[in-house]
């Protein structure tokens, strides 16, 4: 993922930053507000790497993928949010220029990150779904930790390489005053597409086809019930909740992640046409760190051994010999 540029002003040179618009209560309340944001992401993404490490019950290929999104959003939550969050409020960078660089390449190189893994949950959940035995044959947990390392290693690349230059101008900066990257229309452009319209594209035409073929063998599961005289009303029923509730996942997936990172895209791609204000870049900004603290919710909460695991961490169960053998529902 990648922003916008490093303003300069005259006000830099005494390390000023422009006076507050905001009331003071109005200022503490919208501190409060992303500080809480900041934690969420922090303790959620958190919780779901101990649970993930520490109960061997958990550690599956799909998981490994879960656990490289929840280390991604985590760092995100710890490294780059709180910068973002100063920046937001303060309306202008107050750390050093090398701070600058490294939180820039840190910012770009773990959404970029975060973007894909969920990109490639979406991927092992279709092969999973639409070729079971041929999944368990070539998949496993030591594959999938390839395939995270090898997701890591790439964005690592593109984004030091993306921000070389950046890099480069900031040691021939005396100060800056914002801390933005600007790119060009032909990176703008590139940026737009691996950046959202093909992870987008890979999350919706593949969670399609998941819930599509869910839905067809639940269909054919109730045609075989139906023949055999065995299935309930109730069973029926709740193989149709099944299904809403997938439809609903569906649904929640795509439109989180299109609400968090439309906005920002749109308005870098407009920001090669007209002049964008700092601050409204800034919400744009913190709109797209604001994915990395919805992920947990959805793909955590939806699993039952994410509960299970975050009780017994809770109630430090974890500490108890042999914990990690613990039997967790799937």
């Amino acid at each position: 993922m990648n922003f916008t540029t490093f303003n300069q002003t005259d006000d830099c040179l005494y390390n000023t930053c422009p006076e507050r618009s905001l009331s003071t209560s109005v200022y503490v309340f919208l501190f409060i507000a992303l500080m809480s944001v900041i934690l969420m992401t922090v303790c959620g993404n958190l919780l779901i790497i101990i649970s993930v490490c520490h109960f061997k019950q958990l550690h599956t290929p799909t998981n490994m993928l879960v656990l490289s999104l929840a280390v991604s959003d985590f760092l995100i939550g710890v490294f780059v949010m709180p910068p973002a969050l100063i920046q937001l409020i303060e309306s202008c960078w107050i750390f050093t220029r090398v701070f600058c660089a490294w939180y820039l390449l840190t910012a770009y190189f773990l959404t970029s990150v975060s973007t894909y893994n969920i990109a490639l949950i979406a991927v092992d959940r279709y092969f999973a779904l639409s070729k079971p035995f041929l999944y368990t044959k070539i998949v496993s947990v030591s594959t999938m930790c390839i395939v995270v390392l090898c997701d890591w290693a790439v964005w690592l690349s593109y984004n030091a390489t993306l921000q070389y230059p950046n890099i480069e101008s900031l040691s021939k900066t005396a100060c800056i005053k914002n801390c933005f990257h600007e790119l060009t229309e032909v990176w703008s452009l590139v940026d737009l597409l691996l950046n959202f319209v093909f992870p987008l594209s890979v999350i919706i035409i593949l969670y399609v086809q998941v819930f599509f073929i869910a839905k067809k063998h639940a269909t054919a599961i109730r045609e075989l019930n139906s023949h055999t005289r065995t299935q309930t009303s109730k069973n029926m029923s709740d193989s149709m909740k099944s299904e809403r509730k997938a439809a609903k996942v569906l649904g929640i997936l795509v439109s989180v992640f299109v609400a968090c990172l439309l906005p920002y895209f749109v308005y870098s791609v407009l920001g090669n046409v007209i002049e964008i204000e700092v601050e409204s870049l800034h919400k744009f900004m913190m709109l797209v760190y604001l994915n990395s603290a919805i992920n947990p919710v959805i793909y955590a909460l939806f699993y039952p051994w994410f509960r299970r695991s975050v009780k017994l961490i809770l109630t430090f169960q974890i500490f108890s010999t042999d914990s990690a053998l613990i039997n967790i529902p799937c």
